[in-house]
């Protein structure tokens, strides 16, 4: 059983929108049926957010750190994923993995360095395709929770 998040509704502004952002997700993560050692280390998640006595700045980078911990912990061991968390993840990945090296070639090719930065769009749209993919594969197997994480 997952715990719930304290109530606050002395929150305001980003740190509101962060904190109910996280509710919802731990909403959504309760929909699915999850294994006794994942639910115990997402309640200490929890948690270690509800001992948090800030209402400002300080409570908004602990929702984010440990959020940021529990799809971490979702994906890597149950794939279990936020809509559109592969295309995020492979936009950055793709311009680094595909783009900088398709630059590269190209500017040795052309013996004009300048044409590096060619690279990253190619590399980002390569990225921005196969996180889609891997999205609409988790949506299909069901392993995608119905909310999309704002940074």
């Amino acid at each position: 059983m997952i715990l719930e998040p304290n109530q606050r509704p002395e929150l305001s502004g980003k740190t509101k929108d962060s904190y109910n952002q996280f509710e919802r997700l731990i909403l959504e993560i309760r929909k699915k049926k999850l294994p006794e050692e994942i639910a115990f280390v997402i309640n200490r998640h929890i948690t270690q957010l509800n001992s948090v006595e800030d209402t400002g700045k300080t409570l908004r980078n602990e929702i984010r750190k440990e959020q940021s911990k529990i799809v971490g912990l979702l994906a890597q061991k149950l794939k279990i994923v936020p809509i559109n968390y592969f295309r995020k993840t492979w936009f950055v990945l793709g311009m680094t993995v595909f783009g900088i090296p398709i630059g590269a070639a190209f500017g040795l090719s052309l013996n004009n360095m300048a044409f590096l930065g060619i690279g990253l769009p190619i590399g980002m749209s390569i990225g921005l395709a196969i996180g889609a993919r891997m999205d609409n594969k988790a949506k299909e197997e069901g392993r995608q929770l119905d909310i999309e994480l704002k940074v």
